[in-house]
């Protein structure tokens, strides 16, 4: 046995006893915080459940088509939406694919002009990049455990905690291409006298774009990652029913479950790639130029 060199259970009773005078005194002001992001989830989930299916699909194999132009990839998203009709999982779905748009809305919003400040200051990458280690080595379960203690289990917790566990790579992403843009165009920009709000919207995040579109598809995809864990604690919609399959020993509930969640995966990955790749083209980044 490793010997005690230090009594460690100040610390830990200072922890709890500190986060407990949070609850106690603050929770009602987080709550009211955190109450766009549940308008917003209720918002889309709402709208996703009230829209007919055939217009969903519609919507998702019009934006495939237009990602491409070709038909391989709208065939796809149209066998795939059409196996979580077919399985009983379209509501299920919509109210997954809810909780991913909303955490990924929110990562956007709030991890772009993070990367952007990184980008321009060494200092603050320094500080904030053990930050996003921090975020993404440490297990989720971790952080539901205060988000439950202030919110209570229900989607706003689910909700961070997912916004928290995607984040990372696009902050990252956003900094990586914002300070891999050629220093050659960025003189030429400053030569013709643009300040730097111009050369940021005008040059820079055009110029990163591709890259920060993978940055979204990243987080995309660990925003559903994260849907079996958040359904433990009320998010609902597929991963609630891998839960089900857990509990009940119900093999085919949880396969059909977990093939739904795969299902919303590909749909995605391969629509913001495929748009990634549109990108890269027209900027002459598209690979064999």
């Amino acid at each position: 046995m490793f010997p005690e060199f230090i009594d460690t259970r100040p610390l830990r009773r200072a922890v709890d006893e500190g986060l407990n005078w949070v609850v106690r005194n603050w929770s009602d002001e987080l709550e009211a915080a955190a109450s766009p992001l549940l308008v917003l989830l209720k918002a889309i989930e709402k709208l996703l459940v009230a829209m007919p299916w055939w217009l969903i699909i519609a919507i998702l194999v019009g934006i495939a088509w237009l990602a491409t132009r070709r038909w391989q990839l709208p065939v796809v998203v149209l066998v795939s939406l059409l196996f979580l009709g077919v399985m009983e999982l379209w509501t299920d779905a919509m109210t997954t694919m809810a909780l991913m748009i909303a955490a990924t809305l929110a990562a956007i919003v709030c991890s772009i002009p993070v990367g952007v400040w990184m980008s321009r200051s060494l200092r603050v990458r320094q500080v904030v990049t053990p930050v996003l280690d921090l975020m993404q080595t440490l297990p989720s379960f971790v952080y539901l455990i205060p988000a439950v203690m202030i919110f209570g289990p229900g989607k706003i917790p689910a909700l961070i905690a997912t916004i928290v566990y995607a984040a990372p790579p696009l902050v990252r992403l956003s900094d990586l291409g914002l300070r891999t843009i050629d220093p050659a165009v960025m003189e030429a920009s400053r030569a013709f006298g643009s300040n730097p709000t111009q050369r940021l919207f005008g040059v820079q995040i055009p110029l990163a774009l591709p890259t920060i579109l993978a940055g979204i598809n990243q987080t995309t995809m660990m925003a559903l990652a994260m849907v079996v864990i958040a359904s433990m604690i009320g998010a609902g919609g597929l991963g609630y029913q891998v839960l089900q399959g857990i509990g009940r020993l119900e093999v085919s509930r949880g396969l059909f479950a977990g093939l739904g969640i795969v299902v919303l995966a590909i749909v995605f990955d391969r629509i913001t790639q495929a748009f990634g790749k549109q990108l890269q083209a027209r900027i002459g980044l598209a690979e064999g130029r």
